[in-house]
């Protein structure tokens, strides 16, 4: 992956981040903290939609927010269990 990549990849992470942390209240982790939970959900979108939205910015934003939102959800039952 090259710098261009790399970059385009961060932005994807931090807008997917913070859209999922509006769309789940209270489960934000601030600006560094939702960037990481964008990439790992964007990643975790990867693999469980496969590209299904398409492969466009607005479709990989999407799918990455789906993966963030799945993500903070499983980390709101993980915080609630402890």
């Amino acid at each position: 992956m090259d710098i261009t990549g790399l970059i385009i990849m961060l932005a994807i992470g931090a807008v997917a981040g913070w859209l999922a942390g509006q769309l789940m209240k209270g489960a934000g982790f601030g600006l560094i903290g939702n960037i990481i939970v964008g990439i790992i959900g964007a990643v975790i979108a990867g693999f469980l939609l496969g590209g299904i939205l398409g492969g466009g910015l607005i479709g990989q934003i999407i799918s990455a927010t789906i993966g963030a939102v799945i993500l903070l959800f499983i980390i709101s039952l993980v915080k609630r269990a402890t």
